[in-house]
């Protein structure tokens, strides 16, 4: 079976994509325990939806692993949840990050969460160059097809 391993460059910003996440789990906690960062949302309800939201983003995201590790060889995909965005990894990984910082209840995960958008995007931008060149027209003709990146009708 073909076991397909991304380049170098694209490994190291995958480390990159889930640093976000390791500091909101490192600093979410200490809001609780400090009792400083507090979100000035009804607690209970921002946890509850914080779970929610988490389990979401969970889903989708061993959703994605799944699909890399079973179906993935190296070919274009456009099936699935590729026919409605072009890079679920990245919004499963925004999706866990917002869910973690309200369920910590904490102003300062949910600004790490927000800051981590920016470094999704430019992460994006930069493996669409990389896709471009591996898949050519055929990837061109599936970002006319599948124009949203990460949010139907967002980006």
């Amino acid at each position: 079976m073909f076991s397909y391993h991304p380049p170098k460059e694209l490994r190291a910003l995958f480390i990159a994509h889930y640093a976000p996440l390791l500091l909101i789990i490192m600093i979410g906690p200490l809001t609780a325990l400090f009792n400083v960062w507090k979100l000035s949302l009804p607690q209970l309800a921002t946890i509850l939806l914080g779970v929610g939201i988490f389990f979401l983003g969970t889903y989708l995201y061993f959703r994605w692993e799944w699909f890399w590790h079973h179906i993935y060889n190296g070919q274009l995909v456009t099936e699935g949840i590729f026919q409605h965005i072009r890079h679920p990894h990245y919004t499963s990984l925004v999706i866990i990050g917002y869910g973690l910082a309200l369920f910590f209840y904490s102003i300062a995960a949910l600004f790490i969460a927000t800051i981590a958008i920016p470094l999704m995007i430019w992460s994006i931008l930069d493996e669409e160059q990389h896709l471009l060149r591996q898949y050519g027209d055929a990837y061109k003709q599936y970002m006319k097809e599948v124009p949203w990146r990460m949010i139907p009708k967002v980006f």
